[in-house]
């Protein structure tokens, strides 16, 4: 059964309106954290930390706001949509297992289990299934479930690891008195 765009999505609109701002102004929450711990982060030459804890926090929330933003556009076909999303979750994926070599060879820091968990399996996890909710997107009732919960998902993760980052630098790397 194909339905139209609108009467699929048209219910989601507050969702992901709600979702797509909160993504937006935790994004820019993060460049002010950034900004003043970067005095703390200047003094370490190796880049590999940035790029497997902050940089993927900065991207999940971005994420969430381009599913939100997909979702919420006026689009005349789920086609137009679906395929987006699908080339969206393909590249996010490649990026957390970018993500995951980076922080498997990083040095100065040894990652817990929790880590592997909010860095990289929940995150894949995230992104799998805004691919598997894009192919569905057209064919499926549970799809737009999908697409809301990894959007979510992605929000809570990057909520979750923005303070872990923070209180990291704010306890591990403050020198003691």
């Amino acid at each position: 059964m194909t339905e139209t765009a609108s009467s699929v999505l048209g219910p989601w609109s507050n969702f992901y309106t709600i979702t797509g701002s909160s993504a937006g102004a935790l994004t820019g929450l993060m460049f002010v954290v950034i900004t003043l711990v970067t005095g703390v982060e200047r003094s370490k030459r190796n880049r590999d930390g940035i790029s497997a804890f902050s940089t993927p926090t900065v991207i999940h929330f971005g994420a969430a706001l381009l599913v939100s933003a997909i979702l919420s556009a006026p689009w005349p076909s789920l086609a137009y949509p679906a395929s987006l999303l699908a080339i969206a979750g393909i590249l996010a994926d490649l990026y957390i297992l970018r993500v995951w070599l980076i922080t498997k060879r990083f040095k100065d820091y040894t990652p817990d289990f929790e880590d592997w968990i909010f860095y990289t399996i929940l995150p894949l996890a995230a992104y799998s299934v805004i691919l598997a909710g894009a192919i569905m997107l057209n064919s499926s009732p549970v799809a737009p479930f999908a697409l809301a919960a990894a959007a979510l998902l992605l929000i809570f993760i990057g909520i979750r690891n923005a303070w872990d980052v923070v209180t990291y630098i704010a306890i591990e790397r403050t020198p003691s008195p």
